[in-house]
């Protein structure tokens, strides 16, 4: 009786297990199949984790672009500049990176990097090279931007990896009253080279998500939480911008 019972439970487990599998691929085909114009259309909702992603359609651009927007809980934007500016450290959490690396530090608010990204099977890898600008908060503003270009050209061809025509991002992050960190996120990706849609869909569809859990995790890692090391530029939480901004302690 005792062994028939556990069988009754084991293939309850199963049984539930595959259908939990099945209904989130059901939920991913229906995700990549959405009929998308050029309005931002809801994609993936992670209320557990505070999670939003989007995309839409643009007149002129082969790929569809996307936007993500997360709140990172009890994050101060200097642990966020840290794992950043962590360069070597990229395929721990970036989108399917195989080699990250800086080539060129221009000032402390402008970089070039050279990321090595894995690409869907069949496919050939792709390299990009990034140029990395960082504007910093003003009397006019209570948040930091970060823009990412690819440049093409700043290096001699790679094969056999494919060069990027484009990964052009814009991330805005936005220090909160309550000590929290609102991070919002833009861009356009053109991989370069012969890409099946069904491969360029799935790294657009996938990419944001992947991108924003990986940027949780990493602040939450002492080695950025709990760092004494200066940051490279002054960042404010809320409360100090609002006191310097009173203050008139700010640029415009």
């Amino acid at each position: 009786m005792l062994y028939r019972l556990i069988k009754i439970v084991l293939l309850a487990i199963i049984t539930s297990s595959f259908s939990q599998i099945a209904s989130a691929a059901k939920d991913d085909l229906d995700e990549l199949q959405m009929k998308l114009s050029n309005q931002w259309t809801l994609v993936k909702n992670d209320r557990l984790r505070d999670i939003k992603t989007y995309a839409r359609l643009e007149n002129g651009k082969q790929y569809r672009s996307f936007k993500a927007t997360v709140m990172m809980k009890d994050t101060k934007p200097e642990t966020l500049v840290r794992f950043l500016l962590d360069f070597e450290n990229y395929h721990k959490w970036y989108w399917q990176v195989l080699e990250s690396k800086l080539l060129k530090k221009v000032s402390p608010t402008e970089y070039y990097l050279y990321l090595v990204h894995k690409a869907p099977a069949g496919l050939p890898d792709r390299d990009v090279i990034l140029h990395a600008t960082v504007e910093l908060q003003n009397a006019s503003r209570n948040y930091i931007t970060l823009k990412v270009e690819a440049v093409p050209d700043y290096l001699p061809l790679k094969p056999p990896l494919v060069r990027m025509v484009a990964e052009d991002l814009q991330f805005k992050f936005t220090p909160q009253e309550n000590g929290d960190l609102f991070v919002e996120s833009e861009g356009y990706v053109d991989p370069g080279g012969n890409v099946p849609s069904w491969a360029a869909n799935f790294v657009q569809h996938s990419a944001p998500y992947s991108v924003s859990l990986g940027s949780l995790r990493m602040v939450k890692k002492e080695e950025y939480a709990n760092s004494k090391e200066p940051v490279p530029f002054v960042v404010y939480d809320y409360n100090t911008y609002l006191s310097k901004q009173l203050r008139g302690q700010l640029s415009q």
